[in-house]
Order: C-alpha cells, then sequence, then structure tokens
C-alpha cells in the first residue's frame, strides 16, 4: 500500500527543497546517488549536508558543477538590483533565453544556481556579448533521450518527464513559441536535469502514491536581469499555476518563493489539494531553502495517515413531531424501528396550539 505525502509550501517550493525533503523524510540516499550516476550528464556532483533554517535542523540538497558547467552570474542580479554574491551551487533558477542568430532563433530555458529561481528573458547576439560561450542545446528529446537512458525506474522517468514536458509548456507560452522551439542549453540543463530527475527517483524510493499540495505560497516584488524587471511570481511560474490548476496565496514576503521546477514538480505529483480532516503524522521532513527570507525557508514534507473512521461507533438521534398519531400506530412504529436496527426508541406526548 503507498504513502501519502503532504507537502507543506509556506515558504514556497523548489527543485532542491523537495530533494532535500524527501531525503530528511527517509529517501536512500545510496540509491539516489547510484541512479544519478547512470544518468548521460557529466560535469556536476551532488553534496547532502545538514543546516539550519530558522533555528531549525534542516536536510541541504546541492548540485554542483564543474568549471565547464558553472552557471556564472554574467547577467544577474537579484531582487532590486543586489547583486547575490555568493554561488550556492543549487538549482533554482529557471531562465528563458531568446539567442538572436543570423539564421534561426532558438528559445531556451536555463536553470541558474543561486538558490531562488529566476525567470529572465534575454537576447543574446553571438559575437557582441562579452560572456558568449558554446551552448550544446537540449530540446525534450534529448531530455528525453537522457532520462530514458538511466536506470531510473519506469515510474520515476514518467514524473521526471511529465515535469520536463509541463516546463516546457510554460516556456513556450511565456515566449510565444512552439513547445518544439524550446531548448535547455548545456550551461542550465545540467542542474535542472539532476533536480527533476532526483525528485522522481526519491518520491519513487519512499513509495509514495498521493501526494497532497493544498496551496504554493509564493512572495511579492519583481526580479532584475541585465535586460529587464519582471514581477514575482515570475511568468514561468504563472503559466504553470494557469495550466495546472494550482492554488497560488501570495505572501507579503518580499522575494521570489516558487520557482519554474518546484511548481511544476508539484502539479506532476499532486493527486489532491485538500487535507484530510484528521490524520497522524509518521515522520517530517525538512529541505532547506537557498536564500534568506521573511519566512522560515525550507519545505516540510510529512508522510501522513488519514484517520479511518469507518470503524468507528456513530449514534445517529433522528427526532419528529407527529400531528394526531393514535397510540396503536406508534406502538407498530416501535417495532418496526427496532426491528431496522435502532439502538432506542421512545415516544412521548406533546401539547401545541390550542391545547391539540
Amino acid at each position: 500500500m503507498g504513502k501519502t505525502l503532504y507537502l507543506e509550501c509556506y515558504s514556497g517550493i523548489s527543485g532542491d527543497m523537495t530533494v532535500a525533503a524527501l531525503l530528511d523524510l527517509g529517501a536512500d540516499r545510496e540509491v539516489l546517488e547510484k541512479t544519478l550516476g547512470s544518468l548521460g550528464v557529466d560535469g556536476f556532483r551532488t553534496e547532502i549536508t545538514r543546516v539550519k533554517k530558522s533555528g531549525l535542523d534542516a536536510c541541504d540538497f546541492a548540485v554542483i558543477l564543474d568549471e565547464a558547467h558553472e552557471n556564472h552570474d554574467h547577467d544577474m542580479e537579484y531582487l532590486h538590483g543586489h547583486i547575490h554574491e555568493e554561488h550556492s551551487g543549487h538549482n533554482c533558477c529557471g531562465e528563458a533565453h531568446v539567442h538572436d542568430h543570423p539564421a534561426a532563433e532558438h528559445h531556451h530555458a536555463h536553470e541558474h544556481h543561486h538558490g531562488g529561481e529566476h525567470h529572465h528573458a534575454h537576447e543574446h547576439r553571438h559575437g557582441e556579448e562579452p560572456h558568449a560561450h558554446h551552448h550544446e542545446h537540449r530540446g525534450m528529446k534529448e531530455i528525453r533521450e537522457i532520462l530514458l537512458s538511466s536506470s531510473m525506474t519506469d515510474r520515476a522517468k514518467g514524473i521526471a518527464l511529465s515535469v520536463f514536458e509541463i516546463l516546457a509548456a510554460a516556456e513556450a507560452k511565456a515566449h510565444g513559441v512552439p513547445v518544439d522551439q524550446v531548448h535547455f542549453h548545456e550551461v542550465g540543463a545540467v542542474d535542472s536535469i539532476v533536480d527533476v530527475a532526483a525528485a522522481a527517483i526519491c518520491l519513487d524510493n519512499l513509495e509514495v502514491t498521493e501526494v497532497i499540495v493544498p496551496k504554493l505560497c509564493e512572495g511579492t516584488g519583481t526580479v532584475r536581469c541585465q535586460h529587464g524587471i519582471l514581477p514575482v511570481p515570475v511568468p514561468a511560474v504563472a503559466n504553470i499555476v494557469e495550466q495546472n490548476h494550482l492554488n497560488l496565496q501570495i505572501t507579503n514576503v518580499e522575494g521570489e518563493l516558487v520557482t519554474p521546477t518546484g511548481a511544476a514538480s508539484a502539479a506532476v505529483v499532486r493527486t489532491s489539494d485538500v487535507l484530510p480532516d484528521s490524520f497522524t503524522i509518521e515522520k517530517t521532513g525538512l529541505g532547506a531553502g537557498k536564500r534568506q527570507y521573511a519566512c522560515p525557508g525550507f519545505l516540510r514534507a510529512m508522510i501522513i495517515r488519514p484517520e479511518d473512521n469507518s470503524e468507528k461507533d456513530r449514534i445517529y438521534r433522528l427526532e419528529t413531531d407527529i400531528d394526531d398519531c393514535t397510540g396503536e400506530a406508534l406502538d407498530l412504529t416501535m417495532d418496526k424501528l427496532f426491528a431496522a436496527g435502532a439502538r432506542e426508541v421512545h415516544y412521548t406526548a406533546v401539547y401545541m396550539k390550542k391545547n391539540r
């Protein structure tokens, strides 16, 4: 029998937060590392550590890229123009690039490692930008081949593929292009592939079959990049929420709490948005976020068991006033009610208007 997972997204949700929370719930670390090693992707390593978030012990999952694949901060400024100096090495940023090529236009979804996910529209003119570098384009075809050729279980592969399909659909809508024109280039695809695959592997390993996600709590403000300012929630998140009918609550926290990868993951795994009236908690996991906000900064995940009320002894009381009925009829009614299973039956005379 599968387990029921409750994702409490009061501090938002991202890909790495989801993986960390599932690891904290008991997902097998060795299985995760071995399966990630079967991905046909180079240039990364993972790191699982314990950190403090709001004074609480939480699990942290990091995808650390090598120098050739590192997501450099070449065109990223954080909220309201403040530069985020620390490279966290975590997959948290969904960024769409529009490269202006002489012959064709390509649209790219790009994940930056900054602990908060930003979705920006960029136009790179090759040969003009000082930070121009070679990108290996990966579309859904290439992503699908990478996932399907791994040692992931069929269920985990299905989850991961669905997440990328939702991400691609959201990017396509944001840029007004067909889905098959959305590509993930190498700089961003490595960490996004690892985060998405890792979450799917852990969910499958925990044998979770039901996932309750009542709502996603998002912050306010803007995300600023070199070429413009975008509102929070960023376009990809807004599109995912719209297209998958997720419940979104805007909080007064200044910052980006929900990342495209986190929103897409929630959309794929959610089976319900309603918690049972009562339940027991079998285990709790905390997955650390990478930024400091006014909210706790972690994703709390719980394996819960809904309370089974089917075997409880319930007694329903039925009352009615009957006008003008003989004692003989009431006596027969009492016999029939007992025969039908009533625990107790009684009747008494009452007096109504005009002393009737």
